[in-house]
């Protein structure tokens, strides 16, 4: 595909460039289409982005519909039919602003404004329309094959919240209409997955402005699904020897300060309340806590090592814009701890983290993830912990326990923790980018910050090296997780309602009554429906809305044979059964979490 730079030179886009240059070209089409529409729209920013583009654009007054976003798409097709020349031009500084603002373009004059005065400003021209822009873009409109507007939203001049608001428009393109017909069915299947839709749908979930946003509330389903990932982790952990504490949610600035958050995190921290001379904030995480709690007693190498588990709460500052659900909010509560080892500990507790993660995956049929050594960026002296020292010995310590327990990872620079290197384990979700759910750091900084000890076999005082450890990561995150991997149908033991049961008429109400009775003897989460709905309507609500693996159809039959007719949620299958049997069945199923 041939491309035009600014100067005016032509050639073939560089093969890691085509896909930018593309986006680029669709972002001056659609706002060209905008203009057509819109005379008196007046447009800000419309770069290529990672997943599409976008346009800025101010419409004054005007609210934009569905039908609108519609129109200039079907306005985009008429530009790429007309197969217009792209042609780059530069002007002075000077000229370039008397330009702009002879087309009323006061975002760009303003732009311009704010560059240096010996600046020479390029510009690129299709028909009628004109864009201030560095490119290089297709040589002609006819080069956009395949694009779809997506969505609007609201976006700041500049980023700054003092400015006025705008309307952003995003779209995507594609080389071919099957890499787009491609794309769409994937935002199909990511909506339909949606935790969020699914959450509203099962009522696990809410969220409120009122209370604020980032900060979902777990409502009864969902916290019995919570409570039981809750169970499951703590149940794993003890068998290995953790020992779980509970701290609070808030910490002193000073605490923060010592462990180093203060300094190279407290752009995530929500501000310090000043109370009683002292200044205190919601905390982001756990360790400086787990930390003193270490500190509290003198420790001997006896006894390491220790390990401290904790289902933390924990707050962060995440921008508006990155809030989704309860896969990332302002709260949530992290599956976390902490081990305290001596140095020639590390690879055998490294290697317990890393069975425990492999143990848990299998449990819930996770298999689509990788190992990553996150490393420091020794060029950033500002994000990182600056001990080069300190980072050489503990990155070389991780690689090498890697390596020798045969695990397959790759490296990224920059991604390590403030303080030290990580094994990131990423999984991919069955829609949407890779992330990461449970991590290992080793870390031989906070120890010394928080000055701890141990004794060792001569009597000497030592500091510990600690691991920092989530295996569900966040239960928020790893419940958004299973929500979307599942579509909601969790397996008996997770879900929220194992068991509906369904009167088919009034008449063996009483009945249902006694069977629903009995399921709550056992401990199955089950709900009787008492509504004088039809039994389809009261099957297909069970299985699309509550997702209830099992649903007992009772009728006339059933309640004279004291007999019970099973429906399979996944299956659809019809099973006439004892009631005991259906029981024990559940039972089994529960008590062994079976998939």
């Amino acid at each position: 595909m041939k491309i035009i730079y600014k100067d005016g030179t032509v050639a073939e886009c560089p093969p890691e460039e085509a896909q930018h240059v593309l986006r680029h070209t669709a972002a001056h089409i659609m706002a060209q289409a905008i203009q057509h529409l819109y005379p008196d729209a007046d447009f800000a920013y419309g770069p290529a982005t990672e997943k599409g583009f976008y346009y800025d654009v101010d419409f004054g007054d005007k609210k934009l519909t569905d039908e609108d976003l519609e129109a200039i798409e079907k306005e985009m097709k008429k530009i790429v039919k007309a197969n217009l020349p792209i042609k780059p031009f530069i002007l002075p500084r000077d000229e370039a602003i008397q330009l702009m603002h002879d087309r009323h373009a006061k975002y760009k004059e303003e732009h311009i404004g704010d560059l240096p005065e010996d600046a020479v400003i390029s510009f690129y021209q299709q028909g009628d329309y004109i864009d201030m822009c560095v490119g290089p873009h297709l040589t002609y409109t006819k080069g956009l094959k395949a694009f779809k507007l997506t969505q609007q939203s609201g976006a700041y001049w500049k980023n700054d919240a003092n400015n006025k608001m705008l309307t952003r428009i995003n779209g995507v393109a594609f080389f071919s209409q099957e890499e787009l017909d491609e794309y769409l069915k994937q935002q199909e299947e990511a909506k339909a997955r949606d935790h969020r839709k699914i959450g509203k749908e099962m009522g696990l979930f809410m969220t409120d402005e009122l209370v604020g946003r980032g900060l979902p509330m777990f409502l009864p389903r969902g916290y019995t699904v919570w409570q039981e990932l809750e169970n499951y982790i703590k149940e794993k952990e003890r068998k290995l020897g953790y020992q779980h504490v509970m701290t609070p949610c808030i910490g002193t600035v000073a605490l923060y300060q010592t462990s180093g958050h203060w300094a190279h995190y407290k752009d995530n921290m929500f501000p310090a309340m000043e109370v009683d001379g002292e200044s205190f904030v919601l905390r982001p995480m756990n360790c400086p806590h787990h930390m003193m709690i270490y500190a509290n007693r003198p420790h001997s190498y006896r006894e390491l090592p220790i390990r401290i588990g904790e289902i933390a709460h924990d707050f962060r500052y995440e921008s508006s814009g990155t809030l989704k659900g309860i896969e990332r909010g302002r709260h949530f509560c992290q599956n976390d701890a902490h081990l305290f080892v001596t140095p020639d500990q590390i690879k055998d507790e490294v290697a317990r983290v890393v069975n425990l993660i492999s143990d848990v995956y299998k449990d819930f049929g996770i298999t689509d993830y990788r190992c990553v050594l996150s490393l420091r960026d020794p060029e950033d002296k500002v994000k990182y912990h600056p001990d080069d020292a300190m980072w050489d010995k503990a990155e070389s310590a991780l690689r090498e326990v890697l390596t020798e327990l045969g695990i397959h990872f790759t490296e990224e620079i920059g991604e390590a923790a403030f303080y030290g290197p990580k094994l990131d384990v990423n999984v991919k979700p069955a829609v949407g980018a890779e992330y990461t759910l449970s991590t290992c750091q080793l870390d031989f900084c906070l120890p010394a910050k928080f000055d701890l000890k141990y004794v060792d076999s001569n009597g000497v005082e030592q500091t510990p090296v600690v691991l920092h450890r989530a295996i569900l990561g966040s239960l928020d995150r790893f419940m958004a997780y299973m929500i979307e991997e599942t579509k909601g149908k969790f397996p008996v033991w997770l879900a929220p309602l194992q068991v509906k049961v369904l009167p088919v008429s009034e008449k063996t109400m009483d009945y249902a009554k006694q069977v629903n009775q009995a399921l709550e003897d056992a401990n199955i989460r089950t709900q009787l429906d008492e509504r004088s709905e039809k039994i389809g309507y009261k099957i297909r609500e069970a299985r699309q809305i509550d997702r209830a693996p099992y649903m007992l159809i009772l009728g006339a039959k059933e309640a004279e044979e004291g007999t019970i007719s099973v429906r399979n949620r996944d299956t659809d299958e019809t099973t006439v059964m004892n009631l005991n049997d259906f029981i024990a069945k559940v039972r089994n199923e529960i008590a062994t979490r079976a998939r």
